[in-house]
């Protein structure tokens, strides 16, 4: 199975990448299952329902989010009738919507997907560790292939997570810090492991924000209205070829860029 995961997606800026480059990876490697972070997708902070139908439309199966997820109070409701879109696993009982979910790939293959959130530097949730282990004791035991989105700040933590859950999951993708690192790998018992698949967004931004409202409040400590940056747009992100088995055969980071003309994009090997 080829499964296509996507950075944090920034905005509008970043559903215009979206919308412009991501049927040339599909096309170009026979993607399967497409999963992105979308926590950021409306006005660069949350998501609302318009857009994830949005994001659905664009060819997305399921969004997986973070922290900023609750930013627009009807994303609430939403979360409640829909198993395509995801929060964080280890919020408190009773929170909207859900944390994991299966699907089913046009031919006939099953795959979970898990979100969860850190906790180091973010808020006191609960333990990701072992709510990963109540979540993954749901599953049927034909359901080999299992994506985790580990949307966290330090990386520690989500090397951590990957080193906890090797043997476990076909792959450990980090979200959070929008800035693609280059640590690619699969573990001992057949895990892919990225610590963050990047950002798909504005690039000359700082972290997709407006970089002059960014240096502005650095330099004066005074709090200043974010706004999302609009030059350079990119989608990043990482393709993984998993086996039968739930095994990652290889990751390939994916940096490729929206041009007036068309696209230039790569893929990292």
């Amino acid at each position: 199975m080829k499964i296509f995961f996507i950075g944090d997606i920034m905005g509008a800026p970043g559903r215009k990448a979206l919308a412009g480059l991501l049927h040339k990876v599909v096309d170009k490697f026979n993607i399967d299952v497409v999963v992105a972070n979308g926590e950021n997708a409306s006005g660069g902070m949350g998501i609302t329902p318009e857009v994830a139908e949005q994001l659905f439309q664009l060819g997305i199966d399921v969004i997986t989010t973070g922290n900023h997820v609750w930013k627009h109070k009807e994303i609430q409701a939403y979360l409640e009738s829909t198993d395509r879109m995801l929060r964080p696993a280890n919020y408190p009982p009773g929170t909207p919507g859900r944390g994991l979910t299966v699907i089913e790939t046009a031919s006939g293959e099953l795959a979970a997907i898990l979100n969860l959130e850190g906790r180091i530097f973010m808020s006191p949730l609960e333990c990701p560790f072992r709510t990963a282990d109540r979540e993954l004791a749901t599953l049927k035991g034909d359901i080999k292939v299992i994506l985790v989105d580990m949307h966290a700040e330090a990386t520690s933590e989500k090397i951590a997570l990957a080193w906890y859950l090797d043997g476990r999951v076909s792959a450990v993708i980090g979200t959070h810090t929008h800035v693609q690192t280059a640590d690619e790998r699969v573990f001992p018992q057949g895990m892919g492991y990225l610590t963050d698949a990047g950002m798909t967004g504005p690039m000359d931004g700082v972290i997709g924000m407006d970089r002059q409202v960014i240096l502005t409040r650095f330099l004066s400590q005074l709090p200043q209205k974010f706004k999302v940056a609009s030059q350079n747009l990119q989608l990043q992100g990482v393709v993984l070829d998993i086996a039968e088995n739930g095994r990652c055969r290889e990751l390939v980071r994916i940096q490729m860029h929206l041009t007036e003309n068309g696209d230039q994009g790569k893929g990292k090997r």
